[in-house]
Formats: structure tokens, C-alpha cells, sequence
């Protein structure tokens, strides 16, 4: 009897030291949930040396135990995904997969697209998502495809110039293509499926989810929120799809997309040891600790540690455009000076007062303040940081 009323205690304790926030996030101290407040503030601090750092935030057990922002910024500032975008649509796969509007990730893509013949034919989808399609990779050109007015049109002539399996590329078309392969296997576009799928069960309601000028959702970048949102997804993922009482995505597919596929060491151009599964990346995997993360183009970052229940978000700093429909206006015309390019004339452009980026363009777009540099040379320490936070 006693050993019944020990274990109902413990388990009661678990409960109360865990939780889902509601529209508002509770704070905890550091130390109430096991944490060290001076380890704490060393991961913010390190986050901090770079001037790009618009917002942290770190949450234990769903609760914030750390947070800070840049002069100017609050909890309500929306940074902008780039590329984090990619592991949100990811996981609509799984629920597409639950729903079984999709077979398996082994379904062969071309069951859903009809125009994936010949030697892209027998591409899955799981190959999509580990980045290892096989489709064509010309020296970084599937950035230009940001450029086009109708980005899935672009996709879609992407041909395939590999054995699918053979090589790890990570590749925009990859992301693209989930766009049709959602809407034809749901009926429903995929900003519509992200939105009563993952934002509303999750209480975001304050996001732009972008489209492109010929209103395909952009399933490979561009979500608008706050980092406390961001937040919701990585915590999401860190209790295995399941928010209070609803699995919104199967634990089945969660733990998928948390192994390591690709192992990507520094000598293959990476900044120090990563992997990558399922549109994720993997900063960690060892027997110490496995941390992964969704990951955006100029720093922004979804931290997940699912043993510890942690999560650690860190955006730029960003202006949100007003709307969510991608019009670039004349640069589209300049799409083959690649991304990095009209990125920097556009920058330049608005610096000398010759566009104006509310009036002459809509699309998000990360200005030379919100270009990460300090973190991304400092991240192996970074991650160490986010490792051992416990109090000892």
C-alpha cells in the first residue's frame, strides 16, 4: 500500500514539474527544475555576442527558464524561419501519414505527382526528406528558386541526375515538392493543413505562413512568429508529437525523424560535427546526449533535447513585411545574379533609399543587421552550452 501511495506521489510530482503552455507561457527558475541559472545565462550571453541575436528562448519541462531579447524586441517580435519552415512542413507528412491520406514515407512520390515519370519515378517520399532525391544540384542554384514567381513550377522541371540514396544534397526542390505531394494527397493546401494541423492545436495565432505569387504554399522557407511560438513546435517534437492530450503527430513518425541518417563531419564543409533526418538537423549524437535542431538560413534555430525536455530557440533580427504573399517586383528579373546577390543589391538599394521594402516588395527578408556571424563560428560551444545546463 505504501509503495502504491510512493509511486502515485512520483508520478504527481512529474506531473506538476511539467506542462503545455496555454496562449501564455509560465516561467520557472533555473534551479526549480534542475537547472543551473549561471549555465543559463552563459548560453544567452554566448547567443548575445552576436549582434544579430534578436531573441532567445529556452524552455524546460515547458516552462521558460531563460530569455532575452535585443534592444527594441520583446516576446511579441516575430523573427522570420527561412529554412526552420522546412521541418514544420516535414511533420505534416507524418500527419498526412497518420490520417492515412499517405500511405508510408516509402510511397513513391510519383503516386502522388503524375508528372514524376520516367527517372524520377521511383523517388520516395522518405528520400525527400532526407535530402537524397537525387534530384539535380547545380552549385547552389536551387536558391534561385526563391526568385521565381511560381516556385513549385520551378520544382517541378527539376530533373534527376543521381541514384536517389547515393548522396546527401540538401536541396530547396526537396521542400518544394512537399507543397503538391500534401495538396494532392489531403485535398487542402498545405498553409491550410499547417494551420489546423500544428499552429491551432498548438494556441499560435499570431504567424504569417507565406505563399508565392501564384499562391503555392512555400513549404521549404518562410514562417513569420515570435521565438515564443517557435518555441511550441520544438517542444511539440520534444514530447514525441503529443500536446496535453491529443498526438498530433505519431510518436511513430517523431522518432522517424530522430535518428541520424546522414553524418556530416567538418572535413564535408560543416562548421563542426552535424547530421540530418527527416528535414532535421542533428547538432549532437552520442551516447551523452542527442540534440537536434530545425535549422534557417543567417541563424535561426529550433533546439530540440528530448531526454531532458529542453528546448532553445534563437532568431535574428527581422522586420516583418506587411502581408504573406511573396511579390519581389523587379527582382525576379535578377534571379541569375543568385540569392546571395539580390540579397546584397536589394540590402544596398534600401540603405540609399531606392526601395522601399514595404512598397516596392513583399517577401520576408533578413537585412544585413539580422545576418548571424558570431554564432555560427561560435556554435560547437554553443551547443556544448545547451548540453550541460544541469545543476550539479
Amino acid at each position: 500500500m505504501r509503495y502504491i501511495a510512493l509511486t502515485l506521489l512520483l508520478s504527481l510530482s512529474t506531473t506538476a514539474d511539467s506542462t503545455y503552455p496555454d496562449t501564455e507561457w509560465e516561467s520557472r527558475s533555473p534551479e526549480s527544475l534542475g537547472l543551473d541559472s549561471s549555465k543559463v545565462d552563459r548560453l544567452l550571453d554566448a547567443s548575445f555576442v552576436d549582434d544579430s541575436t534578436m531573441a532567445t528562448v529556452l524552455i524546460k519541462n515547458g516552462y521558460i527558464v531563460g530569455e532575452r531579447y535585443a534592444e527594441g524586441y520583446d516576446k511579441n517580435s516575430r523573427g522570420t524561419s527561412w529554412s526552420v519552415a522546412k521541418s514544420y512542413y516535414a511533420s505534416l507528412i507524418g500527419t498526412a501519414i497518420d490520417r492515412g491520406e499517405i500511405a508510408s514515407l516509402d510511397d513513391k512520390v510519383s503516386n502522388y505527382l503524375p508528372y514524376f515519370t520516367e527517372d524520377r519515378k521511383d523517388i520516395s517520399i522518405r528520400q525527400v526528406l532526407n535530402m537524397s532525391s537525387g534530384l539535380e544540384y547545380p552549385a547552389n542554384q536551387h536558391e534561385n528558386m526563391f526568385f521565381e514567381k511560381d516556385h513549385l513550377a520551378y520544382a517541378k522541371t527539376v530533373k534527376r541526375d543521381k541514384e536517389p540514396d547515393s548522396k546527401f544534397e540538401y536541396n530547396n526542390v526537396n521542400s518544394m515538392l512537399l507543397s503538391d505531394i500534401l495538396l494532392r494527397a489531403t485535398g487542402k493546401n498545405a498553409k491550410t493543413l499547417l494551420k489546423e494541423r500544428i499552429m491551432d492545436p498548438t494556441k499560435v495565432s499570431s504567424y504569417s505562413a507565406w505563399t508565392d505569387n501564384a499562391g503555392n504554399s512555400l513549404t521549404y522557407c518562410c514562417l513569420d512568429m515570435s521565438a515564443r511560438d517557435y518555441a511550441r513546435f520544438g517542444l511539440l517534437f520534444s514530447r514525441n508529437g503529443k500536446w496535453e492530450d491529443k498526438q498530433l503527430i505519431s510518436e511513430e513518425f517523431v522518432k522517424e525523424t530522430f535518428q541520424q541518417v546522414w553524418d556530416l563531419p567538418p572535413e564535408n564543409g560543416y562548421q563542426s560535427e552535424r547530421g540530418y533526418s527527416m528535414h532535421w538537423w542533428i547538432s549532437r549524437f552520442d551516447e551523452e546526449r542527442k540534440i537536434f535542431n530545425a535549422s534557417g538560413k543567417f541563424g535561426q534555430y529550433i533546439f530540440v533535447d528530448k531526454e531532458k525536455d529542453v528546448v532553445f530557440v534563437r532568431i535574428t533580427k527581422y522586420t516583418p513585411p506587411p502581408g504573406d504573399v511573396q511579390n519581389l517586383g523587379f527582382l525576379y528579373s535578377l534571379s541569375f545574379l543568385g540569392m546571395d546577390n539580390v540579397i546584397a543589391l536589394a540590402r544596398l538599394l534600401i540603405e540609399w533609399g531606392f526601395l522601399n521594402a514595404d512598397e516596392n516588395i513583399i517577401s520576408p527578408a533578413t537585412l544585413e543587421d539580422g545576418v548571424s556571424r558570431e554564432f555560427i563560428r561560435d556554435y560547437s560551444q554553443i551547443i556544448d552550452y545547451l548540453t550541460f545546463l544541469e545543476d550539479e
